[in-house]
């Protein structure tokens, strides 16, 4: 549905995309994970045509983007980070007689999709009110909507959530899930659990190149690295600069009173770790080898390419 080979762009001295490639399967959520100016957002325009690569070639089903009479403007879905609308219009106004006649849908056919996009992101009763009085998620349900009003094939979703409340996140995340199947979803983010939440496949990119590009189960079983999480009710003190330099160590991170810490020699780190604790006479709450989340394979991927 989606293909892209050897991307390349440059902005001045800046290279923001160095030969990415990848490609995006029919009905799956794609996650296009990648920390802040990995890339993400400039091949999202250069898929949607807003932007021209300095070389390379992309794909939409199996029409070229940017070739002379290749069109995609029907089988594409975009939704920008930010999106913008006019705020003096309703959400009814504003796809049935702005965004509807741009794909030639209009009179009753218009009215009738408005309503139905309007029941679908859950905007129905506010169909009536100013666009410009929404709040940030409504603006986005609003950006999913005029997004889906031809009936794209395909979506590509830029930051959708990143600046949402945790209310705001769920609603939009519980949209795209119920989009499965009948729609092919490119969705850049750099929030790790919305991609494992909703994301079928993931691909992680830095500095404009594609990292790693697998199904998400199977990225986290090839990338299975011994983890240990250890919890305590006061902090860890002197002990966290004692654990990061030791040579069975391979990463450490800390959240609030949870330490995480991969290892290489699982019965060597268990041992050490245990006589360490105890010899600082930290209270441990809890002490578990756990399996690595998809932030684990992300910090380690991206660590190793900075």
């Amino acid at each position: 549905m989606i293909r892209i080979e050897n991307l390349v762009k440059t902005y001045g001295s800046v290279r923001a995309l160095d030969g990415l490639s990848l490609e995006v399967e029919p009905g799956v959520v794609y996650g296009f994970l990648g920390p802040n100016g990995a890339g993400k957002t400039t091949s999202m325009r250069i898929l949607s045509g807003l932007a021209r690569p300095d070389s390379g070639r992309t794909w939409i089903l199996d029409k070229e983007t940017g070739q002379p009479g290749a069109d995609i403007r029907s089988l594409i879905g975009v939704l920008p980070e930010e999106p913008a609308f006019y705020g003096w219009m309703t959400p009814r106004e504003y796809l049935r007689d702005f965004v509807a006649p741009l794909y030639n849908l209009r009179g009753a056919v218009a009215a009738r999709r408005a309503d139905e996009l309007l029941e679908i992101v859950g905007l129905n009763e506010a169909a009536n009110r100013r666009i410009g009085g929404f709040s940030r998620g409504m603006r986005q349900r609003m950006g999913l909507a005029q997004a889906l009003v031809h009936h794209p094939p395909v979506l590509l979703l830029d930051e959708p959530v990143s600046a949402l409340d945790p209310a705001g996140r769920k609603e939009v995340l519980d949209l795209i899930d119920t989009l499965r199947g009948d729609t092919t979803i490119l969705l850049s983010t750099h929030i790790l659990a919305d991609v494992e939440r909703v994301c079928d496949v993931v691909g992680i990119i830095a500095r404009g190149r594609m990292l790693v590009q697998a199904r998400r189960d199977d990225l986290l079983a090839r990338y299975v690295t011994p983890l240990f999480e250890i919890e305590t009710d006061n902090g860890f003190g002197a002990w966290l600069e004692w654990v990061k330099g030791q040579d069975f160590v391979t990463n450490v991170t800390v959240l609030e009173h949870t330490a995480r810490v991969l290892v290489k020699d699982v019965s060597r780190a268990r041992k050490a770790l245990l006589g360490s604790l105890a010899g600082q006479a930290l209270s441990v709450r809890r002490f578990e080898m756990v399996h690595p989340s998809l932030e684990d394979v992300f910090l380690r991927l991206t660590e190793k390419e900075a």
